[in-house]
């Protein structure tokens, strides 16, 4: 049988792992220079701790684990044989893969509450796993780059998200993303002041695709979720929102009069554009954007979306928001969060697509020892062993194989400088130094070897 990995996994070349080094340690670098401090959690989790926090989809997508040892012994024969495996599940399976970073983290925070300084400003680089169906940008195991603050209402966290977003893709190259922004009350108003608030989460899921399926058929859908022509009609400022930004938060406020709610989010928003306008971005751009819901059902204030440079075909490549209440589905009321997510393996097909990778330097020997026999082997060892000590990568070639297959390997491995040891180097104890770029060749001491490799 031919070896293989399972659909929706990855292997990763040198070449990749150097690449997606790279943009998540410009991520990381980012994240410490606005002061968030790094934390890691389990790759799994107690199934109590993830089930019924991402609704009836999310929980699908939740890789189980088998309990060890003869996970049927505690089945009930009952479910078994009527093959009620979702039933069954919770007797045979007490452990899940974690399937995102947010709720690992909200169980962090109650669980360490006594140890944390508030606000807590936390960021996580880490895989997570779901049972999704592999496409384009969408994975079975793929890495989270998340930041968030807990412990603080304060919208200058928000805009400072905003901030950081654009520092990062600035210093990826990555020009003219699309940061977008809404807020819940805004979207809560509008459900409002058209009499839908029950019907909320149907309004904001036919919203969101209005980009995708256009007007009349986001229409067609609200009338069919039972969303009144008349409630429809109030809302069709919203359909063709083109202005500023300052104009569509005009708009509205005006179409929001009547809501407490729908207008403090405008508010809210406001705050956070103008004060971003006032600071300035460095490449991105800020656009108010009213059909954004995300996951609704997790978010109290503002919504964050960033979608990738005009004509590059992709989702998504970070989004995020506020939530008012993370850690309450762990029994602490009150803590207040911001947080926002970057998307590194779309990040990486958007960069590669704009040839966007800066040559990267795969870790490999600034010099190699040839190989000429057991007792230069180990005359080569003992100054390999010195400069090692002074931090200079070194590899002597393991085997005594001819001369050309090792020059080949330091030539395919683009390694700067080669040693040769005879017998005759061996009984001056003297090393030949060869520059494979120049090609010059040098007889030298242990020490003057190691100013010139330095």
């Amino acid at each position: 049988m031919k070896p293989s990995i399972p659909k929706g996994t990855r292997d990763f070349s040198p070449i990749e792992v150097a690449n997606r080094t790279y943009i998540m340690n410009t991520i990381k670098t980012a994240f410490e220079t606005f002061g968030f401090q790094p934390i890691e959690t389990p790759s799994f989790e107690n199934s109590s701790t993830l089930m019924g926090k991402y609704g009836e989809e999310g929980d699908r997508l939740i890789f189980k684990i088998l309990n060890s040892g003869d996970f049927l012994k505690k089945a009930d024969e009952k479910l078994l044989s009527e093959k009620e495996s979702t039933k069954v599940t919770a007797q045979i399976s007490e452990k899940a893969l974690r399937y995102d970073l947010t709720v690992p983290f909200a169980r962090y925070v109650v669980q360490h509450q006594n140890e944390i300084t508030f606000p807590f400003k936390r960021y996580q680089v880490q895989p997570v796993w779901r049972a999704d169906r592999p496409q384009k940008g969408r994975f079975r195991e793929f890495f989270q780059c998340d930041a968030d603050v807990v412990g603080s209402k304060s919208l200058w966290q928000e805009v400072e998200f905003i901030k950081l977003y654009d520092t990062v893709f600035s210093k990826l190259g990555l020009e003219k993303t699309t940061i977008k922004i809404n807020n819940r009350k805004i979207l809560s108003g509008i459900a409002e002041v058209i009499g839908a608030q029950d019907k909320l989460i149907d309004f904001t899921v036919a919203l969101d695709k209005l980009d995708k399926i256009g007007q009349e058929k986001v229409e067609t859908e609200m009338l069919a979720k039972g969303i009144t022509q008349e409630a429809i009609q109030k809302v069709q400022p919203l359909f063709s929102f083109d202005g500023t930004n300052e104009e569509n938060l005009d708009a509205l406020a005006a179409m929001l009069q009547s809501s407490e709610e729908g207008l403090k989010g405008v508010e809210e928003l406001r705050f956070v554009i103008n004060s971003v306008s006032e600071l300035g971005l460095t490449s991105a751009n800020l656009e108010v954007d009213v059909t954004l819901a995300r996951g609704l059902n997790y978010y109290t204030g503002a919504i964050f979306e960033v979608s990738a440079p005009e004509g590059v075909k992709m989702g998504s490549i970070g989004g995020g928001g506020r939530y008012d209440d993370l850690t309450g589905i762990f029994g602490l009321k009150d803590v207040s969060g911001v947080g926002i997510s970057f998307g590194l393996d779309r990040i990486y097909l958007v960069l590669e697509e704009l040839g966007l990778f800066k040559s990267v330097d795969l870790p490999k020997p600034k010099v190699l020892f040839i190989n000429f026999g057991d007792a230069e082997a180990l005359y080569s060892m003992k100054a390999i062993a010195e400069l090692r000590k002074q931090n200079i990568k070194s590899e002597l070639y393991p085997d005594a194989a001819k001369m050309k297959k090792q020059m080949n390997y330091a030539n395919k491995r683009e390694i700067e400088f080669v040693v040769l040891v005879g017998s005759q180097e061996v009984e001056k104890q003297e090393y030949t130094l060869k520059n494979m770029v120049s090609g010059e060749q040098t007889k030298c001491s242990l020490s003057e070897l190691i100013e010139k490799i330095k």
